[in-house]
């Protein structure tokens, strides 16, 4: 009798919950992404220029370059990142997206995850991939070609997620990326030293693992604080 009075309940529509949201942001992302297929292409092509120009200036010895082949893919990966973090949440800025974004049911900070996944994805993993084709060129070992693709694959997700505070910060200024290097590139230098050492002791059969274990702890230190630091400097730039 009680339900009859009150007549009838309307259905309650749950909200999308956080795995959908995150789907949703990680589809669009990666949609846009490959069909700008310019400005997917720029890393890469970036990152490919400075490994095959860099040792014209060089003597052509193996030797030499196999030294120096560790550091020089690990700054051209470093570089070609940090040329893509402008746009990871320019475009959304510009015509109001993100905006939208950030009054979403699903909390920010896992959004902006989806998004810097995407970047990742698209950016990251491609120059991990295409490395040792690289890395040929530059004569280095192949027992370090694997040990060389876990270090980009490791660092690069780190390098998107510690670069992406930076574009949340620099985002409403009209030409950040000068502002943006200077932000990251400190932050950055702790994963090139260990990326390129752990190939580097690859290379010289040494042991990795402890290298490799602390990559990944500031992989997971980076998981768990960039989103909510990213998500937080994107309300900060907006309410600005």
């Amino acid at each position: 009798m009680t339900a009859e009075r009150a007549g009838p309940r309307r259905a309650v529509e749950p909200l999308p919950g956080l795995w959908q949201g995150f789907a949703a942001t990680l589809g669009r992302d990666c949609r846009l992404r490959f069909r700008r297929r310019s400005e997917l292409a720029n890393p890469l092509i970036f990152f490919a220029l400075i490994v095959t120009l860099f040792p014209l200036g060089l003597a052509p010895d193996s030797t030499l370059l196999s030294g120096i082949a560790p550091g020089l893919l690990w700054v051209a990966a470093l570089l070609s990142v940090l040329l893509s973090l402008d746009g990871l949440f320019r475009d959304d800025f510009d015509d109001g997206t993100l905006e939208q974004l950030l009054l979403a049911p699903q909390p920010a900070s896992v959004l902006v995850l989806a998004k810097i996944v995407a970047h990742w994805l698209t950016t990251g993993l491609p120059l991990a991939l295409i490395s040792p084709l690289l890395a040929v060129m530059l004569s280095l070992p192949g027992h370090s070609m694997g040990v060389l693709m876990l270090t980009l694959l490791l660092g690069s997700a780190t390098l998107s997620l510690v670069g992406a505070i930076g574009a949340a910060l620099t985002v409403g200024l009209r030409r950040g990326g000068v502002l943006l290097s200077l932000l990251i590139l400190p932050l950055y230098t702790p994963v090139l030293i260990f990326g390129a050492g752990t190939v580097r002791l690859a290379v010289d059969g040494a042991v990795i693992a402890p290298w490799l274990a602390l990559m990944g702890a500031m992989l997971a230190l980076s998981l768990l604080a960039a989103p909510w630091a990213a998500a937080a400097a994107l309300k900060l730039s907006l309410d600005g």
